[in-house]
């Protein structure tokens, strides 16, 4: 096991990532303000480890109670956060009553939002499952759910105690969710880190095909970056932003295609593909290093092509992103391999072309052939 530590004074928790972590109720209970806790997991995921959970924390004396929700993004909204409400009050769990969240992205952001609001914020815990939920949702505290008019638009800011990332659990993702996890991956080499883009490159494969030392030096990697940028800047009022990078092209495919049909790693992927493209057309970029990451992520299974929504759907869509400063849309674009930046001055001729000329009708996110 390895453990990396969120630094955010009193605030602060741990990371811990590696095999076998969710037989090891100590590493949750430890972190327990009382031994009560609300375990909160999906259809799909809870019959695969919510028993095992709940068993390694009643060995260390915690009281659990399992609440189960519908898996998808399409269920990310008012109604299953109200009946994750409804069974902390129908089960009177305190303010001392920690939710748990046992799942993906989905799970960790509804549970978080959930113990956000209820009796004005309970203690919480992450346990992702997924590849993207241990190397990037989970991380952070961000919890939100989605509305009709754009993605993740309700929400809060709120740490976990602890985040608990159990590696076995990749073993049992499909791999169109393993592919959608190395989008956040990929991410955090092309912005931040080319000596990391660099092994991404030469190991695709080795993460593709599930190699364990691989996957998990690829999540140690990630969450390192993505935890020393929360810890100073926890509020995306500065460097915290150029974790968006993709995620402006990428939430408005998600919108308008209907929350679900494209995954939030897949619709990055193509966003992140389109940030490029708009940075190489405003000079920011070379040629060569957009086509860098186009390669990679294909190579990792990923959708590199947009849907064609047409220049003022997207503009609309885009124009509800959280990013959006003074009515002035914010793009996180690149200046080279590992050095991204803000910004809101792009040329309406420059980014209608891109939106025009490198989208395509029809593009879906199947996933392509995986080559190395």
């Amino acid at each position: 096991m390895q453990t990396l530590t969120v630094a955010l004074e009193n605030r602060s928790y741990p990371i811990h990532i590696g095999p076998g972590l969710i037989a090891r109720g100590e590493l949750v209970a430890a972190r327990l303000p009382q031994p009560r806790a609300v375990l909160v997991s999906n259809t799909t995921v809870a019959p695969l480890y919510a028993e095992r959970l709940t068993h390694a924390l009643r060995a260390q004396g915690v009281a659990v109670l399992a609440v189960t929700v519908p898996d998808g993004e399409a269920h990310k909204d008012w109604r299953t956060l109200n009946a994750i409400l409804d069974a902390l009050l129908e089960n009177r769990s305190e303010r001392g009553t920690a939710l748990i969240a046992l799942g993906g992205g989905v799970v960790g952001d509804l549970t978080g939002f959930a113990a956000a609001v209820y009796q004005r914020g309970v203690p919480f815990i992450q346990v992702p499952t997924t590849l993207l939920a241990q190397v990037d949702s989970a991380v952070g505290g961000k919890t939100a759910i989605n509305h009709p008019l754009g993605k993740n638009m309700v929400g809060a800011f709120y740490q976990p105690l602890a985040v608990v990332s159990d590696t076995d659990t990749l073993a049992t993702l499909p791999p169109r969710e393993l592919a959608a996890g190395l989008a956040e991956v990929i991410k955090y080499g092309a912005i931040h880190d080319p000596a990391f883009f660099d092994w991404l490159e030469a190991n695709v494969a080795r993460l593709v095909a599930r190699e364990a030392e691989a996957l998990t030096w690829a999540i140690e990697r990630s969450c390192a970056i993505k935890a020393g940028i929360v810890a100073g800047d926890e509020r995306e009022t500065g460097e915290r932003a150029l974790l968006n990078y993709g995620h402006t092209f990428g939430h408005a495919i998600e919108t308008a295609t209907g929350y679900g049909q494209w995954l939030h790693g897949e619709a990055v992927a193509a966003g992140m593909v389109l940030a490029a493209r708009l940075s190489v057309r405003m000079g920011l970029l070379a040629a060569s290093e957009a086509s860098r990451i186009e390669s990679l992520l294909a190579r990792a299974g990923l959708p590199v092509t947009a849907p064609a929504l047409g220049v003022e759907r997207y503009l609309e869509l885009m124009g509800h992103d959280k990013k959006v400063r003074g009515g002035r849309i914010r793009f996180i674009l690149l200046r080279r391999l590992g050095e991204a930046l803000p910004t809101a001055e792009v040329p309406p001729d420059t980014l209608a072309a891109v939106l025009r000329e490198d989208t395509a009708p029809g593009a879906v996110p199947a996933r392509p052939s995986v080559h190395a």
